[in-house]
This record gives C-alpha cells, sequence and structure tokens, in this order.
C-alpha cells in the first residue's frame, strides 16, 4: 500500500478511537498529511488545527489523545509536537515494505490499472517545409513525456502532431519551385533547399510583385485540388517528414496522428454553420468574428474579408473532430504562452456552441520561451540553432568527455554518449516548471557533477556497476542495516516517488518527476559515500543489494516518463 495511504488509514482509526462522535467528512484525508522540512519531525506530520472546529478542542489537546490512540502500532510511532501529530515509521518494517513494493513492481511502480479515460495530447506540431530549431524543443519533449506519464497512470493516450500544412506559403513555395527549383534539388538537398527556396522566393518579391500573385495562384490550385499542386506539395511534405523522423527517432518520439491543418480543410463548414445557427457570427469590417467582450478578449475572427478561415477556424473544427473521433475525456494543447489568448477564445467559442465539455475538458498546457547560451531564437536575424545540429553536437561533447572520464568504456562509449548527450538535452528542459524559460547551456547540462541528466544517469549506471559486481546474496536481507539515516532518507524518497508522478500528471508538470528522480540519484550518492555497500555481514549486503537495485529500477522509470535513456555504463 502506498506509505501516505497507510498513514492516513492509521491516523483515521486513531482518530474514531479518540474522537467516535466527529463525523465522517470530517475524518482526515491523505493529502491534509503534510511532509516535515526536516526528517527529526518525522515522516509525516497531521496539523490538528483542522479539528479544532469541530471537536471544540484546543490542537494540542487533539493532537495528545490522537497520538495515544496510535499506541504501539507496526507501522509507525505517534508524537504530538504542537498541535502536530506526528508519524515516525519503524525503520526496519518500513525498509521492507518500500523494497519490497518497488522490487516486485518494477517499472510499474506508481503505474494504475486502465481507468477507461482517454487524453488526446497536441504537441510538436511541426511546420511544412521547415527544420526544426531548438525553440521546437519545450513543445516536443513536454508533449512526450506528458503522454508517457498519463499512459503510466492508466489513461489512454492519443498523440497528435497537428502540421502546419495550409495557407498561402505554400502557394509562394511552389512558385519558387516552378522558378528555380528541380527535383534533383530536393533529392540532394531536402528540407534545406526547400528553405532556400522559400527565402529566395521572399528576396525577390519585393522587386517582382507579379510572384505574390504567382504564389496566390499555386495555393488556389492547392485549394481547388489541382493534380499538378497537390503533387508537388505532396512531395513536400513526404520530405519535411522524412526530417523530421530522424529527428523524432532520436528522442525516441512517435505520434498516433499527423493529421494537420490541411486534414481540416473540408470539416471547417460544420463550424461556420453552427455559429450562423446560434447567431454568434457577427460582421466587423467585413470579417465574421465571435464576439467575446462580455469575457474580458477582443473578437475571435472566424472567416476573413475575403471568406478565407483562419487558424481559429480550423482550431475549432479539429476540437470538434477529435471529440468526436477519440471521445477524449481531456484534451491538451502543449503550445507556448504566447498563444494563451487564442486558446482562451477557442475553448470559449466551443463552450458558446453549447460544448459544455470544452471548458472542463480542454486545457492549453502553456510553456516558456527557450534560447541558447543567453541569446533568443531570432529566424531572421540569422539566430537560429537548429535541434538536429544540437542533438548531435549533445552527443559529440558527451563522447569526448565520457572518453575523458571513462577510457576503458571502448566500443560502449559511442552509444553511452547518444544517451548521455540527447539525456541531457531533454533533461535540462523539464528540470524546471514548464512556464519559466529555458536558457540551454553546454557546460551546465552535461555537468557530471550537477543537477543533471548525466549526473543522474551516471547513478544509475553506478547502481548497475555495483550489482554486476555483486555475488549472490548468500542470507535473507537483514533489514536493520537500512536503520542509519543516509538509507532512511532514500527510502523515504523511494516511498514519496509515485506521489511526484501522480502530482506531474495532475499539474501536466513533468518536473514534478525530473525532479524526484534527481533527489533519489542525491540521497543514493550520499548513502553509496557513507556505507560499503558489497562488505559486512551477508544480511547486510543483501540488504543494501535490494536498495541498490530498487535505486536502479526507480530512476529508470523516471527518466523513461521524461523521455531519457538510462545507460548500463558511463
Amino acid at each position: 500500500m502506498d506509505m501516505r495511504l497507510a498513514v492516513n488509514s492509521l491516523l483515521r482509526g486513531a482518530v474514531q478511537s479518540a474522537f467516535p462522535q466527529l463525523a465522517q467528512e470530517d475524518l482526515p484525508q491523505p493529502e491534509a498529511l503534510e511532509i516535515p522540512p526536516d526528517s527529526k519531525l518525522g515522516d509525516f506530520a497531521y496539523p490538528c488545527f483542522r479539528l479544532a472546529r469541530p471537536l471544540r478542542l484546543a490542537p494540542a489537546k487533539i493532537a495528545e489523545q490522537i497520538a495515544s490512540a496510535v499506541g504501539d502500532n507496526p507501522l509507525a510511532a505517534a508524537q504530538n509536537v504542537g498541535g502536530y501529530v506526528n508519524f515516525f515509521f519503524h525503520r526496519a518494517q518500513f525498509a521492507r515494505d518500500v523494497l519490497s513494493r518497488v522490487l516486485s513492481q518494477g517499472q510499474a511502480y506508481g503505474s494504475r490499472p486502465d481507468n477507461g479515460r482517454t487524453v488526446v495530447l497536441d504537441y510538436s506540431s511541426i511546420n511544412i517545409a521547415k527544420r526544426f530549431h531548438i525553440g521546437h524543443l519545450y513543445s516536443t519533449v513536454l508533449g512526450h513525456s506528458l503522454k508517457r506519464i498519463y499512459t503510466h497512470l492508466g489513461w489512454k493516450t492519443i498523440g497528435i502532431n497537428h502540421l502546419g500544412d495550409w495557407g498561402t506559403q505554400f502557394g509562394k513555395l511552389i512558385a519558387a519551385y516552378k522558378r528555380w527549383g528541380s527535383p534533383e534539388m530536393l533529392d540532394e538537398g531536402g528540407v534545406d533547399a526547400l528553405n532556400a527556396l522559400y527565402v529566395r522566393f521572399h528576396r525577390e518579391e519585393p522587386d517582382n510583385p507579379g510572384l505574390s500573385e504567382e504564389g496566390r495562384a499555386w495555393f488556389r490550385r492547392i485549394e481547388e485540388g489541382d493534380p499538378e499542386a497537390l503533387a508537388i506539395f505532396d512531395r513536400f511534405k513526404q520530405l519535411t517528414l522524412a526530417y523530421a523522423q530522424t529527428v523524432y527517432e532520436q528522442l525516441g518520439i512517435t505520434f498516433d496522428s499527423y493529421n494537420g491543418e490541411a486534414f481540416f480543410n473540408d470539416k471547417m463548414d460544420r463550424v461556420i454553420d453552427e455559429l450562423r445557427a446560434k447567431n454568434l457570427l457577427a460582421e466587423s469590417r467585413g470579417a465574421q468574428v465571435v464576439d467575446l467582450e462580455a469575457w474580458g478578449m477582443p473578437p475571435c475572427l472566424i472567416l476573413k474579408s475575403d471568406g478565407a478561415t483562419l487558424y481559429a477556424t480550423r482550431d475549432l473544427a479539429a476540437a470538434l473532430w477529435r471529440k468526436d473521433t477519440y471521445h477524449f475525456d481531456k484534451s491538451l494543447y502543449v503550445v507556448a504562452y504566447q498563444q494563451n489568448l487564442h486558446f482562451k477564445q477557442i475553448f470559449k467559442v466551443l463552450e458558446l456552441m453549447g460544448y459544455d465539455w470544452a471548458s472542463e475538458q480542454m486545457e492549453h498546457v502553456a510553456y516558456g520561451m527557450v534560447s541558447y547560451e543567453g541569446q533568443a531564437m531570432a529566424t531572421r536575424e540569422g539566430h537560429v540553432v537548429y535541434l538536429d545540429d544540437l542533438l548531435s553536437r549533445a552527443r559529440e561533447k558527451a563522447l569526448d568527455i565520457m572518453r575523458e572520464k571513462s577510457p576503458d568504456l571502448g566500443e560502449a562509449a559511442g552509444e553511452a554518449a547518444r544517451m548521455v548527450g540527447i539525456g541531457a538535452v531533454v533533461f535540462a528542459a523539464l528540470q524546471n516548471n514548464r512556464i519559466k524559460d529555458i536558457d540551454f547551456w553546454w557546460d551546465r547540462a552535461l555537468n557530471f557533477d550537477g543537477d543533471t541528466g548525466p549526473y543522474v544517469q551516471y547513478t544509475h549506471a553506478r547502481c548497475c556497476s555495483v550489482l554486476a559486481r555483486a555475488e549472490e546474496p548468500a542470507a535473507q536481507p537483514d533489514d536493520e542495516a537500512l536503520t542509519n539515516d543516509e538509507a532512511q532518507a532514500v527510502l523515504r524518497l523511494l516511498s514519496r516517488f509515485p506521489e511526484a508522478i501522480a502530482q506531474a500528471q495532475a499539474d501536466n508538470e513533468p518536473s514534478a518527476v525530473t525532479r524526484a528522480t534527481l533527489e533519489v540519484a542525491k540521497a543514493f550518492n550520499k548513502f553509496y559515500y557513507e556505507h560499503r555497500i558489497l562488505s559486512g555481514q551477508p544480511g547486510a549486503v543483501a540488504a543494501r543489494l535490494e536498495l541498490t537495485r530498487a535505486v536502479r529500477d526507480v530512476i529508470r522509470l523516471g527518466l523513461y516518463l521524461i523521455g531519457v535513456e538510462a545507460p548500463r555504463q558511463m
């Protein structure tokens, strides 16, 4: 049983014994248990101030009676400390309870059974004919981690890459290709060739007004289903997706759907017809909008004056189609905070259309900006760090560091460097609360001694090394060997790890898992330096090896949930 639930069960029983007159709704709930700031104050604490009003007693008196009612319990002892009931686990039994749960469940630790609910996650959402840059990193790894966390907790997950594959810019790209490109150019240059064509078009457009009309004409041909236009554009799409797949493979990411803007081109009439039928559309300067002034927002633009649709129209169509298709219980949009207003408008319009689920089930998972060594990304100024280049450089830098630290790794160094380099990038992205801006620095991300991915991965490799050197235990584990402060600190963190996973899901905040995994690694390393794992009485060695195995399993799980691999050697 989860230790928080176990303590709460003990607490509720003691409260009912001490105060049988207390109503059921006033009995302690698991979330009311606090974790003391200092382990010397206990493993959990319950503030009795919550019961002062219904019992009409001073908190200190309540705490005294509850602690007395706990009595001699095999799970924990209780103390009255200033109006709190502080619970102290019996250390040897606590060690056995935690290790039994972790080792029996392995990578399923903290998981939950299928709950029958579905979550749709919209993330990464690449644009056709463009390379990834470091700014795309956050949405991609954040969405991927959330998908794994929700799956772990029993949700059916649908990962969607909502492609940016519609708009006049693609007509301009075809016009540029017809003027200056060739199939051979695309074969050789791929997405870079497409980008070069697009740049050239915009460089020459001011001096050649006819180019703009060519671009619009080609886009009209796409809209009308012209075979030549569609064939060329499909080639652009395939090139982009093939390039994107090379990046996703490095990150271990897959998607369930690549339905993008173009997919919803024939599904927007429903939105427009419903808005008209419900008298929600109003004219504004020739355009059709939904007035949101009453909710403190500017109008949501649905149709431009020339009848063209917009992002909002497509997002409304996509939301309705996804609800009809996936019957989701939750829909997440992992998009930067600059789109806060856009999603507030979308959710409100859906609500006004009569879809109550929009306000209850749809959420914008906003995140901060990404910069690189103090400089923001600025495509027009030429300051761009491409994500595939970043990942390649991460592997190279990790390999240099590892060859210097562990020259005996040999051929294994290359694979380990891949895991460490890419893991360092992902870990750095998911280490802090998502709404905070990220400033990526190599010396921080690849530091083997700091609060970094390589540090956690090295701890996992250390556990693997200890276990590989150990002989088969010659005795049953002696849990008394794990009653020291260092071992207990590790065990407390292991016992609370499922709470971190649950919190990450509740807040859509993978950093809760990242930080919990880091804390386990730090606590284990302190234990490792203070206690010789493979020396001493056989029973003590067996117990310390079980603790090492549990740490290895939890670190591997934590890294997996944020999308980072766990090397066995470093």
